[in-house]
């Protein structure tokens, strides 16, 4: 690729217009271009086949297409598929699709790699090696829809970000991209079937609420206790559980959207009544919904999984307040494509962080 080449997909449909216009070509040709983009996910100029010569040789002198391609997949015995993405500049990234009886589900991610080396979770150790584009991120879904189509004949149903990466550490991409995913001129998914799960990035969350998103947002708590969040993750000791509240109660005023706290419960760690106390505790004042995520092992993890008997307990105690919680079952653990795993086996990201170190 010619580093001198711009990407096409980091400018807006104006700019494309300006730019075809200065080589003798109407406006309509220039929106032509960005449906090929955006709704009908071109993978090159050379596929626009009601787009002229000449315009498609400019844009393949001047722009490139930041496409990201599934280099490596696998399949689970209950039906989940894992994919490994590879970059226009080589970086590998995991996504997943998850059929259930009544949906099918796209787990994307939204970085290379992460920064935040929570404990329980194979992505924090690998490096950040960079964010994902707009582009990148609205490939996923792309690629992953059209998956779903083929290997199990309907459209996605939902589409979460709770895969490689801190979503809200790329926030300026992350909408970018959940906007053509959305946009009537992209794919038009509904915006209310789109999670961004974050670890708690308290201002990026109120940042949010400011700019009225209409998608739905997730916190990863996995304890209402600052010593034991800290204890697993870094983040809460910048991001603590006060400050959090403040800025989930500031998003929902502002978007009226109820938040969804994740909560992996661990043996021995915060899977007794006294952690469902806590958790309520800190339901009080935040309209919310829980799901209670068991958790999936990783090489060398230091956690196990919560007995089915106490997780069972935690949950009555939390529906005996009225709170909702679900439970939720893990999926494709057979090819560590459950949360918190990703990155666990995949040989790609495995060999490419090793050439790293």
């Amino acid at each position: 690729m010619n580093v001198s080449k711009k990407n096409i997909r980091s400018h807006p449909l104006e700019d494309i217009i300006s730019d075809l216009e200065q080589i003798g070509e109407k406006k309509f040709r220039a929106k032509q271009v960005y449906e090929w983009i955006w709704k009908r996910g071109a993978r090159s100029f050379d596929e626009m086949h009601n787009v002229s010569k000449k315009v498609t040789d400019h844009l393949n002198d001047n722009y490139f297409l930041d496409t990201i391609d599934i280099s490596d997949q696998q399949k689970s015995n209950d039906g989940t598929i894992k994919c490994a993405f590879k970059s226009f500049d080589n970086q590998i990234t995991e996504g997943v699709l998850i059929p259930t009886s009544s949906r099918v589900t796209a787990c994307v991610s939204s970085q290379v790699g992460c920064s935040l080396a929570c404990k329980f979770c194979a992505t924090g150790r690998l490096k950040l090696m960079r964010n994902l584009t707009p582009g990148e991120i609205y490939d996923q879904v792309k690629l992953l829809n059209d998956l779903s189509e083929a290997e199990y004949g309907q459209r996605l149903t939902n589409i979460v970000f709770m895969g490689m990466g801190e979503p809200l550490l790329n926030y300026k991409n992350l909408l970018s991209g959940i906007e053509m995913i959305c946009s009537e001129n992209g794919l038009g998914f509904s915006p209310k079937r789109v999670t961004v799960s974050t670890a708690g990035i308290a201002k990026m969350i109120t940042k949010l609420g400011d700019d009225d998103v209409k998608f739905n947002l997730a916190l990863s708590l996995h304890a209402a206790n600052d010593v034991k969040r800290s204890e697993i993750m870094e983040i809460n000791d910048s991001n603590n559980l006060d400050v959090l509240a403040e800025s989930l109660r500031y998003f929902y005023d502002q978007t009226g959207s109820r938040i969804t706290f994740e909560y992996i419960i661990f043996k021995d760690f915060n899977d007794d009544l006294k952690d469902a106390k806590e958790l309520a505790d800190y339901c009080k004042n935040l309209p919310v919904k829980i799901n209670i995520i068991e958790y999936n092992p990783i090489d060398g993890g230091e956690f196990q999984q919560a007995d089915p008997q106490k997780v069972d307990a935690f949950a009555n105690y939390l529906e005996s307040l009225n709170l909702v919680v679900n439970v939720r079952r893990s999926r494709g653990k057979d090819i560590d494509a459950a949360c918190g795993q990703l990155a666990n086996k995949n040989k790609s990201i495995q060999l490419k962080e090793r050439v790293l170190k």
